[in-house]
């Protein structure tokens, strides 16, 4: 009896423990579902994201020289100082921090993997790498960081295939918030 007693025991104690680890590691499970989802989820096409700053008409400026010998990956936007970056799409902050060109910047990774870059920026919002955001959640505000400095304020968005290939983002904003060159 005893012997059957301790059994009992030691498989209630294993079952406890595989059920605490459970517990423990569901949100991770939720988030890899989630994330898992999210790149399964069809990436940008035509005018399919929210635009940056709403309101504020701006020209496809795709593929002009830049210093270096590079060539522009990206839409400018120009703005007020400190006029408030909203997300395009909803997804996963990847990256917030600084970088040579772009300055003060964030990374989202939206549906279908693609990564959208907010640069240029003031400051940032109030963000987190891993944080899960919706589109339309300030990422951060109108500014000239980075290899901007001196010049008008503005935001440079850019969005790169899950390979890292920059895709030009203007033909994906919704055409409400552009204007086309002329």
């Amino acid at each position: 009896m005893k012997l059957m007693l301790r059994r009992l025991i030691s498989v209630l104690l294993v079952l406890a423990l595989l059920g605490g680890l459970a517990l423990l590691a569901w949100p991770a499970l939720q988030n890899a579902r989630r994330y898992a989802e999210l790149l399964r989820a069809p990436g940008p096409q035509g005018s399919s994201l929210a635009a940056p700053l709403p309101g504020v008409r701006y020209a496809d400026t795709w593929g002009t020289a830049r210093s270096e010998g590079r060539r522009h990956e990206g839409v400018d936007i120009f703005a007020p100082r400190g006029t408030p970056i909203l997300a395009t799409v909803g997804g996963v902050v990847g990256r917030v921090g600084l970088d040579r060109l772009g300055g003060r910047i964030v990374y989202v990774t939206g549906p279908g993997g693609y990564h959208h870059y907010y640069a240029h920026l003031e400051r940032y919002a109030d963000l987190e790498r891993g944080q899960w955001i919706s589109a339309g959640t300030v990422v951060g505000y109108v500014g000239d960081s980075g290899n901007a400095q001196g010049t008008p304020p503005h935001l440079h968005y850019g969005v790169y295939s899950p390979g890292w290939q920059a895709t030009n983002p203007y033909p994906l904003l919704r055409k409400s918030s552009v204007a086309r060159n002329r």
